[in-house]
Order: structure tokens, then sequence, then C-alpha cells
């Protein structure tokens, strides 16, 4: 395991370790395998119904994360009438939408723009990549811009963790998916896992690649001496963990744990997840066609986890495994050369992909997806080696479709420049409020931190008017 997915799962190793030491842990109980990092909630908060009588429109989200922040006025709104120096190298073409033209690299994309809503008025103040990653994956705004920004328990839980705590899981599967890549400048940033929600509402994460001819995750195979009829034989042990209640109490790192046993016993019980992890499995047609890149696959893979259940999938796009064409957009350098060549001709052929094959599954109408980066990039050409556009959290765009999303909609405007919002300017607050209650999910309800302080889900309004 590399060192990052290391640290980044280090309160979990803490967490088995003190399984192991009480000879209860799940280890002990199935013979070892599964990797307690990733699970998903069992059933503990509140159902949706029970915090806001909201209609949902969505029962699921698929969450393209962008990493590096992909460049707003080379893609969506673009400003062919700017001067030298901001519109950029690339024309633009018709979209499905009128008056909405598109880069000319994104041609499949703008012939489905009318299945898309533009938000072109997003903006903040965070111009690191690691507080404006945490802003963009819990909808927080973070005390303080620093790139150096480290995860701790004061700092809020991911949008997918939010919901595992308000939802109804379905049994069999985690209610929250991330992968495939840890999203870190320098240190991991912050905003990945459920902070102080507590463990059981963690994603269920990994880094194993889709694209791989071996993907696949053995912790979800039971060992050869153990079948389904002696798992559910050595079930009643876990109840053992209850004895276990002065370690409970004595440790932060131990709550949940009995919980995160029961979820990990249904899922090794089930053959949900393992069916929905099965890529080979499906048409290679079908997989050509979403690329055979490990975002391509990645986006298959969402896809089928929503089809299986589970409610809320990440996909990060980011560096690390696979190579060139695994890179995020964090284009200082070659902006124009690097869209063209490789991140722009992957997203018309993956993300329409992907729209197409959850409308041809009956899966889009409730399943909103949502791609966005952590800020856009600099109208001003120029940066490091003269072709190049730097962080811009000023002004950007975010896409969203499905779940109840009126097709071609635009929300908000840029200026003439792109650099500022003309009108209607929204901030992640604002779109962390609006994948709460297109789920059905009170935007303001409350969670507790560790101090058992009430703090709101979220401090932003939905943007309902992009809605039906």
């Amino acid at each position: 395991m590399a060192k990052g997915c290391l640290e980044f799962q280090r309160s979990i190793h803490r967490r088995q370790c003190l399984l192991q030491a009480s000879q209860f842990g799940l280890a002990g109980l199935l013979g070892g395998g599964l990797n307690l990092s990733a699970l998903g909630k069992p059933a503990s908060g509140k159902p949706a119904s029970e915090t806001t009588t909201r209609k949902a429109r969505a029962k699921s989200v698929i969450f393209l994360h962008q990493y590096g922040g992909p460049s707003h006025i080379d893609t969506f709104d673009m400003k062919p009438d700017a001067p030298d120096g901001i519109r950029g190298e690339f024309k633009s073409i018709s979209s499905a939408v009128a008056g909405s033209p598109v880069c000319e690299y994104l041609p499949r994309w703008g012939a489905q723009l009318d299945r898309w809503a533009q938000i072109r008025s997003v903006h903040h103040d965070m111009k690191n990549h690691n507080p404006a990653c945490y802003y963009s994956l819990t909808g927080k705004r973070p005390a303080t811009d620093d790139i150096r920004l480290r995860d701790t328990l004061e700092l809020f839980p991911a949008f997918g963790s939010s919901v595992a705590r308000f939802s109804e899981p379905v049994p069999g599967v985690p209610t929250f998916v991330a992968y495939p890549h840890v999203l870190r400048d320098g240190a991991i940033a912050p905003g990945q896992h459920a902070s102080f929600l507590g463990k059981q509402y963690d994603p269920y994460f990994f880094q194993a690649d889709p694209n791989s001819a071996e993907f696949g995750l053995p912790e979800l195979q039971l060992p050869a001496n153990i079948d389904l009829a002696r798992l559910e034989r050595r079930r009643g042990l876990v109840e053992l963990i209850d004895q276990e209640k002065r370690l409970i109490e004595q440790s932060s790192d131990a709550r949940g744990l009995d919980q995160l046993q029961q979820q990990a016993l249904k899922i090794l019980s089930s053959t949900g997840l393992r069916d929905a992890l099965d890529l080979g499995s499906e048409d290679p047609a079908l997989r050509d066609a979403y690329g055979r890149s490990t975002y391509g696959q990645s986006c298959l893979l969402a896809r089928r986890l929503v089809q299986s259940g589970v409610r809320f999938v990440t996909v990060y796009f980011s560096q690390s495994i696979g190579g060139k064409g695994s890179e995020g957009w964090d284009t200082h350098q070659e902006n124009f050369k690097d869209l063209r060549e490789r991140l722009l001709p992957m997203s018309d052929q993956t993300v329409p992909t992907l729209i197409e094959d959850l409308e041809s599954h009956g899966l889009l109408d409730d399943t909103l997806v949502l791609w966005m980066g952590e800020f856009g990039r600099s109208p001003q050409v120029g940066d490091r080696d003269g072709k190049g556009r730097g962080h811009w959290p000023d002004c950007y765009t975010v896409m969203m479709s499905g779940g109840g999303i009126q097709g071609g909609a635009i929300y908000g405007a840029s200026d003439a420049k792109g650099a500022y919002p003309a009108s209607d300017p929204v901030g992640p607050e604002d779109i962390a409020a609006t994948l709460y209650w297109a789920l059905g999910i009170d935007p303001h309800a409350e969670v507790f931190d560790t101090q058992g302080r009430p703090l709101a889900i979220s401090t932003g309004d939905p943007i309902d008017k992009i809605f039906y």
C-alpha cells in the first residue's frame, strides 16, 4: 500500500490494532481479510424522511471530482470576444443549447448539453489545492488558505459521509464509495472521509485501478476455509464485542466498531458489491465506449455501483496511478496542449458515455451527476511557462445532470473576461445544499462535532431553479 494511503487510513490501522488486541476483531471472526477502512454505515442516523418534508429529486449521486481545477474559460464558459491573452487558443462550437457554445474539443458533450445544467458563477477565496479541495468536498470554508492544511476532527466530513449519516443503507452494499485516488498537495487534502461523524460513515475507499486487467478487491473474498453458512454461524460472535464496552468507551478510535463489523458481515455475505465490481462482466464494446483509461473505467464502475444501491459515489480524477491519462487538471504549464491532447478528449469520451449509459439503464432520472473541481483557471494566459493558466477560485463553472436537473439550464454568469461573477454568485456551500436538497435531505440538518456542538451540514441555499 502506498505511503499516502497509509497516512490516509492511519486511524483505521489504529482501530484494527485495538481489535486484534481484544481478540474479537473481524480478522479473528472471519479468519482474516476484510479491510475495515472502507465500510459504509449501518442504519443509525435518522432517515431523510424524518429530517425533511422535501421531495427527493434523486436517489443517488455520482460526484466526478476534477482535481486541479478545470479551465472554465476553455470548456463551457468561453469568451471568444475577450482580448488576446484571455480568450485562449480554442475555437467555440455550437451546442445543443442555443446561445451556449462549448470548446471545439468537446463535440459530444456539446451535443448532449441539453441534459446538463451549468452553474457559471461559483466562487470562493481559497487559492491553494488542499484548502480549496476541502471546500469543494465538504461545502465548508476552511479557516485559512494554507497549503499545509491537514485533516483534523475539527474539520467537516465529506459529502458522502453526511449523506450516509441521514440515509437508510441498502443491505449488502456501502452507502458511500470513493476511489481511485487520494487527493494531496504535499499533505493529504482533508474532507475525504467522515471526520467527527465517526468511522462508520467513512467511505468504502480503494486505490485499485479499475482499468487494470487484475482489478479486484481481495478483501471482499471469504477465506477458502469459511463458507457463507459458517459465516452465519459466526455472526453471533460479533455480540461479544459488546462485552468490550470499557474499550469502546475509553477510545474514540473504537467508536462505531460494532456497527462496522455488522456492515462488514452483511457485505461479505452478499454478492451485491462483488457483482458491481466485476467489470469483466460488462460488454467489451461498452468498456471501449467509456475509454480504456483509469477515469473511463472508474466512471463505468460508478454506474454499476449506483445500480447496486450505493447512494453516493465519488470518482476522483487525479494523479498517481495509471501514468499519463490519470493526471489532474492543474495546467500551470502547456494549458492548451494538455487540454487538447489529454484532458478534453478523455472527458468528451467518458462523461457523455456515462450519461447515456445511466439513461439506457433507467438510472439517470434518479442519479444526480456532479462534475466540478476545486476551482477554475485564471482568465489571463501566461502562468509559469507563458502558456499556462493559474489557480482561479474567483469564478468557475460547475456542471450537473440527471436527478431532476432541468437540462439546458444556465444559472449565474461570469463577467466579460470570465474573471468574476456578473450575476447570481454561488459558493461551495450552495453546491452542498443543492446536493442534500436533491436527495431529500434537509440542507440545514444538524450533526454534532467532537465537543457535542450542533452544526448544520450546510450553511448554503439549494439552487432549486435548475431543477424541474
